[in-house]
C-alpha cells in the first residue's frame, strides 16, 4: 500500500511528488492556506499565507495589472498547501525541496490556465511577494528586513481575520478572477 500521500480536506489522497492535475482543488488550497501563518510563526497575531496572497492579487489590481498575473499573485503560495513551507534561509540549501516546491507550483499554474506566464510577468509576482514581505514584518514585527522601502499601491489588510472568513474571501477572489478570465 502506497503511503506516499496526504488527505486533503476534500478528502483527496494527494501525492506530492506524483501529483497530477486532477489532483489539485482550490478549496483545498485556500483552506490549508488560510491556516497556515506567515513568517514561520513570528509576527504579533495570526495571519495567514492566504491573507497574504489575497494582499497580493489586490496589490496587483491596484497596480492595473491583468486578471492572469492577479490570479498568480492569488496563487503563487499554493503548493504550501500540500507542502507547507521552509523558512528562506534554510530553503536555500534544500535544492530538492525547491525542485519539489517549483514542480508543483508549475502544475497549480497549469491546472488554473496560468503556464503561459513570462518571465517579466513572474517577475512582477516576485516583486509584489517580497514588497508585501517587507510591510508584513514591519508591520506584524516591527522589522525591517530591506534598506529601501519597496512601492506598494495599496494599503495591505494585516488585521487578524478568523480563518473561514479568509478561505472564503480567496474562493471569493479565486472565482471572480476565473470568471473574468473567461469572459
Amino acid at each position: 500500500m502506497n503511503k506516499d500521500f496526504i488527505v486533503t480536506i476534500t478528502k483527496k489522497r494527494f501525492s506530492p511528488l506524483q501529483a497530477t492535475p486532477e489532483d489539485i482543488e482550490i478549496v483545498d488550497i485556500a483552506h490549508a492556506l488560510s491556516l497556515l501563518c506567515r513568517a514561520n510563526g513570528y509576527v504579533r497575531h495570526f495571519y495567514s499565507v492566504a491573507q497574504h496572497c489575497l494582499n497580493c492579487a489586490a496589490e496587483a489590481k491596484a497596480r492595473g495589472l491583468s486578471d492572469d498575473i492577479q490570479l498568480a499573485c492569488l496563487l503563487h503560495d499554493a503548493s504550501e498547501a500540500y507542502i507547507s513551507d521552509i523558512t528562506r534561509p534554510v530553503k536555500r540549501s534544500l535544492p530538492k525541496y525547491v525542485e519539489i516546491e517549483e514542480s508543483l507550483q508549475k502544475l497549480i499554474f497549469e491546472k488554473y490556465g496560468l503556464h503561459h506566464l513570462d518571465e517579466a510577468e513572474l517577475d512582477e509576482v516576485r516583486r509584489i511577494d517580497d514588497s508585501l514581505l517587507y510591510y508584513e514584518l514591519l508591520d506584524l514585527l516591527e522589522e525591517k528586513i530591506f534598506e529601501e522601502p519597496p512601492e506598494i499601491v495599496r494599503k495591505p489588510d494585516f488585521e487578524q481575520r478568523d480563518f473561514l472568513a479568509v478561505k472564503e474571501a480567496f474562493l471569493a477572489e479565486f472565482h471572480r478572477l476565473a470568471d473574468a478570465r473567461s469572459r
